[in-house]
Formats: C-alpha cells, structure tokens, sequence
C-alpha cells in the first residue's frame, strides 16, 4: 500500500512581473494535470488575502480551472474563509464546482484570523462569529434546492449540487465555539492541530444536540516533503524559499490563537526543528511512505517561489518515490 498523495498550491513566492506570476499560476494548473495522472488522491489549495508574498487570494478560481482539466482527483480548499463571501453568492460558485466535478469539490470553512483580511473584503472582524454561523446556516438552507427565508424575504437557489445532502465540507477553529458550532450544525470538524480537549468539546456537543459528526484529527500536521538524491545540498538550496513562506506565515501570529508552524524561523537548522518541510533521499522516503501504514504524504513544489523547472523536478522526484 503506498502513501496517500497531496499536491499542495498555494501560489506563495510573489514576483513582481506579471509575466512571471502567469506562467506559475499555468504551471500550477499542469502540475495538478500530473498529479492526477500519477495517481495522486488530493491537490489542496489555500486562501490568504494581502500578502507580501502573494499566497492564493482566489483559490475557488483556481479551483474551477483544476477542476475543469482533472477528471477524479480531489480538489480542496483548507482553509476556504467563508465569512468573506456574500453567503448566496459562495453558495452557487460551490454548487457549479460540486457540479462539474461530479462531487470532487470539498473545502474546509474558516474563520480567519487576520483582522486586514475582514478589512480588505468589507467584512467586520467583531462580528466574525455571528458571520460564521449565518454562512454556515445559509449554505446548508440553499444546497436543499428548497425555498427558505433569507434575510426577509423567501428565495430559492439554483442549480443544486449532485452531492447529497451536499457538498462535503468541514469546519476548521481553534476554539469551543468552533467545536460546539461544528456539532450544532452536525459537520465534520477539522482543527489545524491535535486538541483532545475539542474533541471533547464537540462530541459532547453532538450528544447534547443528538446529531451524529466525525473529528478529523490532522495527526503531526502536513509536513512538506522532498525528495533529492543530495538532501544536505538540497536544503542549502531550497531553504531560502521555505524561509520566505514560513516567515510571513509566522509574522501573523495573533495572541491566543495558536496555529500550526508559527514559530518564528530564521535558519537552516530552525527549519529542521520545526519540520514543517522534510527532504528525504527517495530509498528513505520508500522506508517511511510505504507499507500497510504508509499514511498521507505532501509535496509543495512551488513553496515561496521556487523557480517552476525546479518545482517540476520535485514533483516528479515525489512522485516517482510513490511507486
């Protein structure tokens, strides 16, 4: 049994020439196109709003275009921020992606946590909470196809989805909120990080409410994986890009909201201590990645700009050590 694959997109690595961002964003299409052909089960895209170094600010678009040249893989968005989308109008564009994707569509709903987001968009960062649940709420009432009141006035939304009860979707948070507003609704929840205490939290919730859910426990997280036949050489050269991400990933640190791989990075070595990414030679990938227990494996090959031949070459690197 081999690992379970994921491409991961998120577009980070910002050039300033337009010419160059065009020609990642198509490469990112094709690399999706190869995943799928070598057997990968995921391509995982993200969403981020005003960064300096460009992570993905439209991820349902480039979701639409994978979609539109893949026939099975999966394509998820964790974690789509949902309160910055007009409730009726993110309702359709999923609907058309579950539809033209035959259900391949899934996403993990999030709050956010980044005050500049709420601002950029139109959004109010107090009031975060209350624009969760009426997202949440609205997008169940409109995937029934089914009239439903909406702010005043009965409407209904068309097309409906082909997955039933409705697109598969979980709900990302870090908090008791988030788990009890998880088993409230009776969805999936799915925190960044291993929490017992969510867990708790939100089964009892479930009990309370008398729905049945799934806790998706992400395990260690989703280290990033490369493999070279030079692994020391390797991360004197791809550390500068890894750097990149992960440091402005970590400049958004917000005071009680822990996250995974926030700490601050500033080496080599603080990168291997963190181990967010990982470079394996690929006889040492087949010993961790294969076997009854192969678990799930994450290549990035795009992580904070890294020149696009250079990304092919990992790509097709990790997927060569799959097999």
């Amino acid at each position: 049994m081999r690992a379970q694959a994921t491409l991961r997109l998120n577009m980070t690595g910002l050039s300033e020439d337009p010419a160059n961002e065009a020609e990642r964003y198509r490469a990112a299409i094709e690399m999706a196109v190869y995943a799928e052909e070598r057997g990968f089960q995921t391509v995982n895209l993200e969403e981020h709003h005003c960064a300096e170094n460009g992570w993905l600010p439209a991820p349902l678009t480039l979701a639409a275009m994978i979609i539109a040249r893949t026939k099975r893989v999966r394509v998820n968005i964790g974690a789509l921020l949902v309160t910055l989308y007009d409730p009726i109008r993110l309702a359709e564009d999923i609907a058309i992606l579950d539809l033209v994707s035959g259900g391949r569509f899934s996403f993990v709903a999030g709050l956010g946590y980044r005050p500049v987001e709420y601002h950029a968009t139109g959004r109010s960062w107090p009031d975060r909470g209350q624009l969760m649940d009426e997202c949440l709420e609205t997008l169940l009432q409109a995937w029934s196809g089914k009239p439903f009141e909406y702010r005043g006035e009965k409407i209904r939304v068309t097309p409906s989805p082909v997955s039933r009860p409705h697109p598969f979707f979980m709900v990302g948070g870090m908090s008791p909120v988030a788990a009890r507003r998880a088993a409230r609704l009776g969805l999936p929840f799915h925190p960044p990080t291993e929490r017992p205490d969510l867990e708790a939290i939100y089964r009892d919730e479930l009990a309370r409410q008398g729905k049945q859910g799934l806790y998706v426990s992400p395990g260690k997280g989703n280290t990033m994986l490369v493999v070279d036949e030079d692994p020391q050489a390797a991360w004197q050269e791809l550390a500068p890009y890894f750097l990149r991400e992960l440091q402005e990933y970590s400049s958004w640190k917000q005071e009680g909201v822990p996250r995974p791989g926030e700490d601050a990075v500033h080496s080599v070595e603080d990168l291997r201590e963190q181990a967010r990414f990982t470079i394996l030679d690929a006889a040492d990938f087949r010993l961790r990645f294969q076997g009854s227990a192969s678990g799930s494996a994450v290549v990035h090959p795009l992580a904070g700009g890294i020149p696009i031949a250079r990304g092919w070459q990992i790509l097709e690197r990790f997927a060569d050590a799959l097999t």
